[in-house]
Parts: structure tokens; C-alpha cells; sequence
């Protein structure tokens, strides 16, 4: 897979690419996601939607896995257009790419959830005269994946996935479950929960989600560690997705892409509306359109209404930030880091998102990350 993917990368490249290193992109699994389902390759943009301006050389990334899928698209459609320039992103969690960002070893990171103060302050260190800012680039769904064998469809409010992740509901017959699926014959298969090992941005999005939607239900904090009692653990997006792929019985969290490319089936959120919501970048979307600006300057930090009713809203999203210094970045890679995410953050680079599982950041909200971009120094 990892040479397919090689071969994929040099292929497009226009005849003029030379790959000096591996994309990498392996830390939370191997699985390619930049093929549709006949293994054809899925649309990029053209080479004119891409301004390469004095773009050069190596930029090194890493960050959340959520993301993963898209910067895997985005990085192939940016260095078939500019030749000689790498980009290397390292799929690891957003803690991770928080701790590399603020040791200086990147020219950006990814994280599923915004700086805290104390890592803003310390990033002081390694942006020079200026700061860490949060610069929200990719929404989308955090999907529900099942497996249980019969069910096709499943519907689960937020006070049942708790007591699911909590450890009090154990199998899925259960009258809490059954409640919520007439209609529906499910087994008395133990459940079998899946939760990320590593420190996760998705997890502390997940569990905002419970502690605002079911707060009697989840008396945990909000965090990237996961912290309810029994279950499973696996490392990264794709170590749950490949999980709850094969056990039967299984139910897992991870993001919408995961889940379509392979094939696993989702929850469906009764959020109080008059039908239950599917995990989609359409419905994802409505829910991140009603954000509010938390952060201040440049720094473009979101708070999201978890606990939103309105109809067609999925309200179990994340948004991703690429998190860059708004003054003091490395002289060497600041054209490219800029370069790269005018694309991300451009209408082809948001187009992407929606085609592959993700839910592009609201126009109004992408204006002012566009803006805070050309104004990085």
C-alpha cells in the first residue's frame, strides 16, 4: 500500500516531481483513502486552483489523525501543481502535533480542539514576537461505527451512546436501546465499545458532545484522554475504524471517512428533532455553521453548539485547526506553509472536504481564516 501510494503521488506530479521522501501518512493506519470505491483515483483540483508563489523545499506537519484523509488529498493535489516542494505530514493525534509545534520541529500542526492558555504561552518559545493561533481548517461528523450482525440501521440518543461508553448499558437488546429502534430485532450481543488509546482530539470533541448533551448521564470531564470506565482502546482513527470493522458487536467513534471508505455502518443521533440525524458533511455543516468565535486577532478558535435540535443538524462534529504562529515563523518554510494553506483554505481545497466525507468550514468563518493567513509572518 505504502508503495501504491508512492507510485500514485509521483504519477501526478506532471512528469516533474521528484519525491525526495515518503508522504507520511502511516501513524494511524495504512488504509487508502484517496481511491474510489473501483479504484479509480478521486477528482483533485487543477493545477490553476493552486498558487505555489515562492513555496520550496521540505515543510514538515503533523497533528491529529481526523484530518488525516484530507491532508492526504490535499498534499497530493499540492505537489503535483508545485513541483519540488514536499510536504510532509505525520498522522499521530493532536496532542502530538501540539507538543511538535511548540518544540519547533514543524512549521504547522493539526488539532481536533483549540490551543489551552498554557500552550499558547508556551509557544511564545518558538513564535517569535507573536503566538500560536488556531486557524479552523477542516469539519466535519465524528461517526458512531457499528458492527452488530442483522442491524442495518441504528438509532441512539446521547444519553444511551454514555451509558454505552460508560460501561452501564452491556448488551445491545438492552430495553434503553430497543426504545429507540421499534421495529428494529437486535441480539443479545455483548457490546463491545472501542475508545482512542492515544491522546485525542476526537475524544475531547466526543466528550464535549456528552458531558453538554447528557450530563446526568456522563459525569467525566471533557478531555483528550479518555477517561470512562471498561472498553476498548486503539491507537488513532483508524485503529477504532479497523476494529469495529471486524468485531461483531462493536460500536466505535471516529470521523465519517473512516467509516465510508470502509464500508462500516453509522449511528443515527436522536437529537430531538423529528427524525434522526445521519452522520453527513451536509448535516455536520449545518451543526458548525452555528459557531461562534471564541478565539480573538487572528486566532479564529470555535465553540460549537453540541447540543443543537434544529432539523437535518448532526451535531456530534469537530473541526480541525491548523495551528501556526501569527508572527515569528521560520523564515524558511513560511512561504510554503502560507502557500499550502491558501490551497486548504481556498473554495477547491474546501470543495475536497465535501467530496470525501468531510463538511467544508461555513463561508463567513473561512473569509476570516483566509484573511488571518496573508497576514502570517
Amino acid at each position: 500500500m505504502k508503495l501504491q501510494r508512492k507510485s500514485m503521488l509521483r504519477a501526478s506530479a506532471l512528469g516533474a516531481l521528484v519525491v525526495s521522501g515518503a508522504l507520511v501518512l502511516t501513524a494511524c493506519g495504512s488504509d487508502d483513502n484517496t481511491k474510489t470505491a473501483d479504484g479509480t483515483a478521486k477528482p483533485s483540483a487543477a493545477a490553476g486552483d493552486i498558487k505555489c508563489d515562492d513555496a520550496k523545499g521540505k515543510l514538515l506537519a503533523s497533528g491529529s489523525s481526523a484530518q488525516k484523509n484530507a491532508v492526504e488529498l490535499w498534499v497530493k493535489n499540492y505537489m503535483a501543481a508545485c513541483p519540488g516542494v514536499e510536504v510532509n505530514y505525520k498522522s499521530s493525534s493532536s496532542g502530538e502535533g501540539i507538543v511538535a509545534f511548540n518544540q519547533g520541529t514543524v512549521g504547522f500542526a493539526g488539532s481536533d480542539s483549540a490551543l489551552k492558555p498554557e500552550q499558547v504561552e508556551e509557544s511564545k518559545k518558538i513564535c517569535t514576537g507573536g503566538q500560536g493561533i488556531n486557524l479552523p481548517m477542516v469539519g466535519g461528523p465524528v461517526a458512531l461505527g457499528f458492527n452488530i450482525a442483522g442491524v442495518e440501521k441504528l438509532n441512539l440518543d446521547a444519553a444511551t451512546i454514555a451509558n454505552i461508553f460508560n460501561d452501564k448499558i452491556k448488551k445491545w437488546d438492552d430495553e434503553a436501546i430497543k426504545k429507540l429502534n421499534p421495529g428494529v430485532t437486535l441480539p443479545s450481543t455483548a457490546i463491545q465499545a472501542f475508545h482512542r488509546s492515544d491522546d485525542s482530539g476526537t475524544t475531547e470533541n466526543v466528550t464535549k458532545y456528552l458531558k453538554a448533551a447528557a450530563p446526568d448521564a456522563w459525569p467525566h470531564e471533557a478531555a483528550k484522554k479518555w477517561a470512562a470506565p471498561g472498553g476498548q482502546a486503539a491507537s488513532g482513527s483508524a485503529g477504532v475504524a479497523a476494529q469495529v470493522k471486524q468485531v461483531d458487536g462493536s460500536i466505535g467513534y471516529f470521523e465519517l471517512s473512516f467509516a465510508s471508505s470502509q464500508g462500516i455502518k453509522t449511528v443515527d443521533l436522536n437529537t430531538g428533532a423529528a427524525a434522526p440525524v445521519k452522520a453527513t458533511g451536509e448535516n455536520a455543516s449545518k451543526a458548525i455553521a452555528a459557531a461562534k468565535i471564541a478565539g480573538t486577532g487572528s486566532d479564529l478558535a470555535l465553540k460549537l453548539d453540541y447540543t443543537t435540535k434544529a432539523e437535518g443538524a448532526y451535531p456530534l462534529v469537530l473541526v480541525t485547526y491548523e495551528i501556526v504562529c501569527d508572527k515569528g515563523n521560520k523564515a524558511e518554510t513560511l512561504p510554503t506553509v502560507k502557500s499550502f494553506l491558501n490551497y486548504t483554505a481556498s473554495d477547491a481545497g474546501q470543495k475536497v472536504l465535501l467530496e470525501n466525507g468531510y463538511a467544508p468550514i461555513p463561508a463567513e468563518i473561512n473569509t476570516k481564516v483566509r484573511e488571518a493567513i496573508s497576514k502570517l509572518g
